[in-house]
C-alpha cells in the first residue's frame, strides 16, 4: 500500500515536471541568479520547521508530500531556466557580469541540497537520484567557491566595497549545506571531509562579514535605501553552520550552544535594524513601496527565519537558558515563519501575475506593428 502511494506521490512530481518543461521552453523565461533562495526557503520551512513542529507523520503524509514535490518541482523549473539561458547565450549576462550578484550562485548550491535532502526523505526507494545530485552538487560548489574566492579578490584589489551586503554569506550557507546533504544520504559521513567544511563555512562566515562590517563603517550610507535584505543571512548563516556541527557530531555541544548564542544576538540586532528600517520606509516610500514590493532577495528573510526555528528546535534540549526564551521561539516562531512565507508567495504570484499582463501587452502591440492591416 505504501508503495503504491509513493508511486503515485512521484507520477504527481513527474506530471509537475513535464508540466514546466513545456511552460518554461515556451516563454523561454529566464531567473535572477538568486531566485533558487525561495526552494532554499520553502525546503526549510517543509524539512525543518513544520517537521520539528508537527512531526514526522506530518512531514511523511499528504501536505508534506505535496509541498515537497512543489518544492522539487521549482527547484527543476529553475534549473531549467538555467539551461535555457545557457543556451541562448545570456547565461553570462544575468548571472556573472555583476560581481555581487555572482554571489547569488550559492541559491543554487544550497537549493539542490534541499532538494537532494527532500528527494532521499520523501521517495527513499529512489535513494540514488539523491546520491548522484550529492556528487554534481559537491562538482558545482567546488566551481562557486573559486568564482566566489576569485571575486573576493577583486572586490579588494579594485576596494569596490560600498555595493557588498549579505549575499556574501551565501559561501558560509552553501558549504554548510553541502555538509548537511552528504551526512544525509551517506550515512556514517568521515570526519575527516566533515571537519575541513565545517572549518571553511566558519572561515568564509569571518571574511563575509570583515567585508559587510568595512563597508557600513567606511560608507556613507542611509537604512531605508542601502540596508539589504540579505543581511539576514548574518544569522542565517551561523543557524545553519550550528546545524552542520549538530548533524556531524564532531564539535562539542558546549561549543554548538555559543554558535546559537551568537545566531540569537544576531538574530536580535539584525531584526532590530529590520524594523526600524521599516518604520523609516514607511515615512519614506509610503506603506505600499514600503512592504507590497516583491523583490527576491526578500526570500532570505523566511530562509533565515525559519534556519534559525529549526536550530533551535534541534538544541533546545541543550540550552541553558530560560525556558519562557526558548518556548516563545519554538511555539510562536513556526506561525510566524508560516506568515512569512505566506506573505512572500502572495507577493510572488501578485508580481508573476503583473509581470505576465506586462509580457501580453508587448506581444500585442509587437502583433499590432507588424500587422499589414
Amino acid at each position: 500500500m505504501v508503495m503504491v502511494i509513493n508511486v503515485v506521490y512521484l507520477m504527481i512530481l513527474i506530471f509537475f515536471m513535464g508540466c514546466i518543461i513545456l511552460f518554461f521552453t515556451f516563454k523561454k523565461l529566464y531567473i535572477r541568479t538568486s531566485t533558487m533562495a525561495m526552494v532554499m526557503a520553502i525546503g526549510i520551512v517543509t524539512q525543518g520547521v513544520l517537521l520539528n513542529y508537527f512531526g514526522i507523520q506530518f512531514f511523511q503524509h499528504i501536505i508534506g508530500k505535496i509541498l515537497s514535490i512543489i518544492n522539487l518541482s521549482l527547484w527543476f523549473a529553475f534549473i531549467l531556466s538555467l539551461v535555457i539561458a545557457s543556451l541562448d547565450g545570456k547565461f553570462k549576462d544575468i548571472h556573472y557580469a555583476n560581481r555581487i550578484n555572482r554571489f547569488g550562485i550559492g541559491t543554487w548550491i544550497a537549493g539542490t541540497s534541499i532538494s537532494g535532502i527532500l528527494f532521499y526523505k520523501q521517495f527513499i526507494e529512489l535513494g540514488f537520484i539523491s546520491v548522484i545530485l550529492a556528487f554534481i552538487n559537491i562538482f558545482l560548489w567546488m566551481i562557486y567557491i573559486g568564482i566566489s574566492v576569485k571575486t573576493f579578490i577583486e572586490i579588494t584589489r579594485t576596494k569596490s566595497y560600498s555595493n557588498v551586503h549579505g549575499i556574501l554569506l551565501l559561501t558560509t550557507v552553501s558549504t554548510q549545506s553541502i555538509v548537511l546533504l552528504l551526512n544525509t544520504v551517506f550515512k556514517e559521513f568521515p570526519d575527516i571531509i566533515n571537519l575541513p567544511l565545517l572549518i571553511i563555512g566558519f572561515c568564509f562566515y569571518l571574511v563575509c562579514v570583515f567585508f559587510i562590517l568595512y563597508r557600513y563603517i567606511k560608507n556613507p550610507w542611509s537604512i531605508e535605501k542601502d540596508w539589504n535584505n540579505t543581511n539576514c543571512i548574518l544569522h542565517g548563516a551561523l543557524s545553519i553552520s550550528g546545524i552542520a556541527c549538530l548533524v556531524t557530531g564532531i564539535i562539542n555541544i558546549e561549543t554548538i550552544r555559543w554558535i546559537w548564542r551568537a545566531a540569537l544576538f544576531i538574530f536580535i540586532m539584525v531584526e532590530s535594524i529590520e524594523i526600524y528600517r521599516l518604520f523609516k520606509r514607511f515615512k519614506h516610500y509610503g506603506y505600499k513601496k514600503a512592504i507590497f514590493i516583491y523583490d527576491v532577495t526578500q526570500w532570505s528573510r523566511v530562509f533565515t527565519f525559519a534556519m534559525f526555528y529549526t536550530f533551535t528546535s534541534l538544541i533546545h534540549t541543550h540550552l541553558l537558558i530560560g525556558s519562557i526564551v526558548i518556548d516563545t521561539i519554538l511555539n510562536e516562531g513556526v506561525w510566524i515563519v508560516i506568515l512569512l512565507l505566506m506573505f512572500e508567495l502572495m507577493l510572488y504570484v501578485s508580481d508573476l501575475i503583473k509581470a505576465n499582463k506586462q509580457l501580453s501587452r508587448q506581444i500585442s502591440k509587437e502583433n499590432e506593428v507588424s500587422s499589414p492591416f
